[in-house]
């Protein structure tokens, strides 16, 4: 198994944090501590549950840590539409990083899956 900071879906995930946490900065200090905190935890969390998963001793619990990232993807995004429904985020770089994020954990895990077969 590869090192998790080898995988493209890693990366990605890795580079999101570093966005979002710029892109959140300019929140009202009153949704700073529900809103922002919940936004920035989704996105720590799908990098840490791809690395965690990477650290695995099977395919099959990689595979787990992976559904457990995806889930964070559409965490993280429901949080971003109430963001942007709010008028904080006008930028939608966020919003096509996270599908391509989607996709790679998606084709990660279809390739594991095949690769299992």
């Amino acid at each position: 198994m590869k090192n998790h900071k080898d995988l493209d879906a890693w990366k990605e995930s890795f580079d999101s944090v570093k966005f979002v946490y710029q892109e959140t900065g300019s929140f009202l200090k009153e949704d700073h501590f529900l809103l922002v905190n919940q936004i920035r935890r989704s996105a720590v969390s799908i990098a840490s549950n791809i690395a965690e998963g990477a650290g695995r001793n099977s395919k099959k619990e990689f595979i787990q840590y992976l559904y457990f990232a995806l889930g964070s993807v559409s965490e993280l995004e429901i949080q971003l539409v109430i963001s942007e429904n709010l008028n904080y985020i006008t930028n939608n770089e966020l919003f096509i990083k996270i599908e391509v994020e989607r996709k790679l954990i998606l084709g990660l895990i279809r390739y594991l899956k095949q690769k299992s077969l």
